[in-house]
C-alpha cells in the first residue's frame, strides 16, 4: 500500500498522540517511520486522494501536532510514495539534506501575503500623479468630453499607469517586507493579485512582522493586503537529491 507522508523530523521528535488520525474516510492512523537520526510523520494513503477541505485540514492538523514538539519539514498536501520501504529509503539516501534544513528552518514559521489594488483608490492616486494623464483629462473636460479617440487614448494611458503602479508596488512591497522576515519566496502569478510573497519568519518575531504588514497597510491605503499564517514553512523546503520517480518524497 501507497505512504501518505506529512512531514520529516528529527528521530528524536516527541511521540504523536495514540489513535491521532489523518487523511482519508475513515481517517488513517499516523505513525512514524524511523531511519538513522531522522522520522517520518506518515499513514497509510487513500485512494483517489483530493484536495478536499476535510483532508486538507487533516493534513494540516497532524502537522501542527507535530510541530508543537519540535522541528518539521512540512511535505505539501498529496506527497505519496510507493511503500513505507521507499520513504525509509529516502531518508537515509538524503539524511544530510533533511538534517541541514531541519536545522535551517527550526523555530522558524511561514506567512503569505497577497496583494492587490483598492480600484478606486489606486485611481485616485494615478490621476493625482501622473501629469500627463491630468493634462489629457483636463483637455477632453474643457472640449466636452472629448473626442472618441481623445476618451480611448486617455484610457489607454490610464490602464498603462495602473499596471507600471502594480509593477512598482509588488517591487516596493517585497522590499518592505524582506526587511522584516529572514526570507522570502515569490509564488506563481495569479489574477487578481498583483504580489504573491511566502515570508520565512522566526516565531519569536512574529508580531515584529506582523506590525510591518499593519504599517504598510496604514502607509499604502491604495493597498489590499491578504495574509495567511502563522503556517509550517512549506516555500523553504528544498527538495533533496533527485531520486526516481517511485521512491522520491516530493517536497515542492
Amino acid at each position: 500500500m501507497s505512504t501518505y507522508v506529512y512531514g520529516i523530523a528529527a528521530a528524536s521528535h516527541p511521540s504523536l498522540p495514540e489513535g491521532m488520525g489523518g487523511v482519508g474516510e475513515p481517517a488513517r492512523s499516523v505513525r512514524v517511520l524511523k531511519a538513522g537520526g531522522l522520522a517520518a510523520v506518515v499513514s497509510d494513503a487513500p485512494e483517489g486522494l483530493r484536495p478536499k477541505r476535510r483532508d486538507l485540514l487533516a493534513h494540516q492538523n497532524v502537522l501542527s501536532e507535530a510541530g508543537g514538539g519540535g522541528s518539521v519539514l512540512p511535505m505539501r498536501f498529496g506527497s505519496v510514495a510507493q511503500d513505507d520501504a521507499a520513504v525509509t529509503s529516502v531518508l537515509a539516501e538524503r539524511a544530510e539534506h533533511y538534517e541541514e534544513r531541519l536545522k535551517a528552518l527550526a523555530g522558524k514559521i511561514e506567512y503569505n501575503v497577497k496583494a492587490s489594488h483598492d480600484e478606486a483608490a489606486v485611481l485616485h492616486r494615478v490621476m493625482a500623479e501622473n501629469r500627463e494623464v491630468q493634462a489629457i483629462a483636463e483637455a477632453n473636460r474643457q472640449a466636452g468630453g472629448g473626442s472618441y479617440e481623445q476618451r480611448l487614448q486617455l484610457g489607454e494611458m490610464v490602464v498603462a499607469a495602473l499596471k507600471n503602479q502594480e509593477a512598482a508596488d509588488a517591487v516596493e512591497l517585497q522590499h518592505l517586507l524582506e526587511a522584516a522576515a529572514e526570507a522570502v519566496s515569490v509564488g506563481p502569478e495569479s489574477t487578481g493579485w498583483l504580489a504573491n510573497l511566502s515570508l520565512l519568519v522566526d516565531r519569536k518575531s512574529a508580531e515584529v512582522f506582523l506590525s510591518a504588514v499593519e504599517e504598510i497597510r496604514k502607509s499604502h491605503p491604495h493597498l489590499e493586503l491578504r495574509v495567511n499564517g502563522p503556517l509550517p514553512p512549506y516555500s523553504f523546503v528544498e527538495p533533496g537529491p533527485a531520486e526516481p520517480a517511485d521512491t522520491a518524497i516530493d517536497t515542492e
